[in-house]
């Protein structure tokens, strides 16, 4: 990532004729919010003097004590490439804080930045991870509106004709690396319509940034291609639903605590702690990273997603995968985060449960090297994995139960996380589904 004064931004701005700069953060449900400025206001918001009102933002505070400080990163400066050549627009992504100057406990950046302090105080200098975010494309109507109808029939690594979504996905790849994104990969994923862009691990700050202007390059480019692309964990039944993958690793400088070429599977005894703290922890971060209603309809067997906490490095369906690169490449991978969650939240109950399992010294069970899909549930519970929660209400209740992941988050986003899951799961639970009615409503 590039390193950007005060001074490089105000000339880059001049230079690249930018007449608009978006402010942007993350909001507790993981949208992106921003305040817009003219060019003018550069200056004023450089020197942390920009203010919004936090009462309307989702989770944020009450309408009494609303006021709050936009603070950019410098390092995340960007120029968008589709705007006019006439007047660009660029961005900044801000950190929150109150007007007594210190910083917002209900902020998810921050929230994430408090974590890797505490990963640091164990001695860790850096956390990185490469995320692997899968979306679907869809056909907008004449009005502008998303159908579910797919742009494609393809499978996985298929080629146009069969994958009309290759011109798109290609678009979103060049706009990406003309902002900065070094792109490792980008093919189409199991599903008809789905796709995945992978792009180059970076500490966890940076890659959640990343993740978060993925998502708004993907959404923009697709629209100019008459498609709407969506993150939505599980759009289809009977299809694959899209997961973003973790590849998660620490670092005590350029050494990977990880990696341990006596060690078994020549991983270190710090990852297999963390291993363990991950399973420990699973079911209670689950609400956290599979945040929605629809995120258990992927959690289900048969499709590619992890609903058991298991590991292994041998097969794709534990919870947790160790990939094949060994040195300062050795990763956990943990399969069953969803692209709907904040990357931020996300993040950190994964760091704070690996954490956990360092500090405590855990040690992992054995690793499960056979189809977990086609275990009975007699196997299963012999070989000690369980399943994670069935629904968003299951997920909440033992997100509530654990002291450690709810400290990951701490009392301020918890309290109105909860509040808000809680809410929408009452709207689905008390809702009326078609499905009900084509099951009841002629045999009753």
């Amino acid at each position: 990532m590039a390193k950007y004064t005060r001074e490089d931004i105000t000339r880059l701005a001049k230079e690249e004729n930018v007449k608009y700069v978006r402010l942007q953060f993350t909001d507790i449900l993981g949208t992106i919010k921003n305040v817009e400025i003219p060019v003018s206001q550069l200056e004023k918001a450089l020197g942390n003097k920009m203010m919004f009102d936090g009462s309307s933002i989702e989770g944020f505070v009450r309408i009494e004590e609303s006021d709050m400080y936009l603070y950019p990163d410098l390092d995340t400066w960007v120029i968008f490439p589709w705007t006019s050549e006439k007047g660009k627009v660029a961005r900044l992504i801000c950190d929150i804080y109150n007007t007594d100057g210190t910083s917002f406990e209900g902020d998810p950046r921050a929230n994430l930045k408090r974590i890797l302090a505490e990963a640091k105080e164990l001695g860790f200098t850096d956390f990185n991870l490469g995320p692997e975010p899968e979306f679907f494309l869809f056909k907008l109507d004449e009005k502008g509106e998303p159908t579910l109808e797919l742009n494609d029939r393809g499978g996985y690594f298929d080629l146009a004709p069969t994958d009309l979504g290759e011109n798109c996905r290609r678009d979103i790849v060049l706009e990406l690396e003309e902002m900065g994104f070094e792109i490792e990969a980008s093919h189409h994923e199991v599903a008809p319509g789905q796709h995945e862009i992978d792009f180059k691990y970076a500490d966890a700050i940076t890659a959640c940034d990343n993740i978060q202007t993925f998502k708004l390059v993907v959404k923009t480019i697709a629209r100019k291609h008459g498609l709407h692309a969506t993150f939505m964990p599980k759009p289809l039944f009977g299809v694959n639903g899209s997961g973003m993958h973790c590849n998660v690793s620490l670092f005590k400088g350029s050494e990977n605590a990880f990696y341990d070429h006596n060690g078994k599977l020549e991983l270190s005894e710090t990852a297999e702690q963390f291993i363990a703290g991950i399973i420990k922890h699973a079911p209670s971060f689950t609400a956290v990273t599979n945040p929605t209603v629809n995120s258990y309809k992927r959690l289900v067997p048969g499709y590619e997603a992890p609903c058991y906490v298991a590991w292994s490095a041998k097969n794709r369906s534990p919870l947790i995968r160790i990939p094949a690169s060994r040195g300062v490449s050795t990763r956990v991978e943990v399969r069953s985060v969803d692209p709907a969650a904040n990357p931020y939240l996300a993040i950190a109950v994964l760091l704070k449960a690996g954490l956990d399992g360092i500090k405590n010294n855990l040690t992992p069970p054995k690793p499960i090297d056979r189809n977990i899909y086609v275990m009975n549930k007699e196997e299963r519970e012999k070989a000690g994995i369980i399943d994670l929660p069935a629904t968003l209400a299951a997920a909440l209740d033992t997100l509530k139960s654990n002291e450690i992941i709810c400290a990951g988050l701490g009392s301020h986003l918890l309290e109105h996380f909860i509040e808000a899951k809680e809410i929408e799961w009452d709207m689905f639970r008390t809702q009326v589904h078609p499905w009900e009615r084509e099951q009841y409503m002629t045999m009753y």
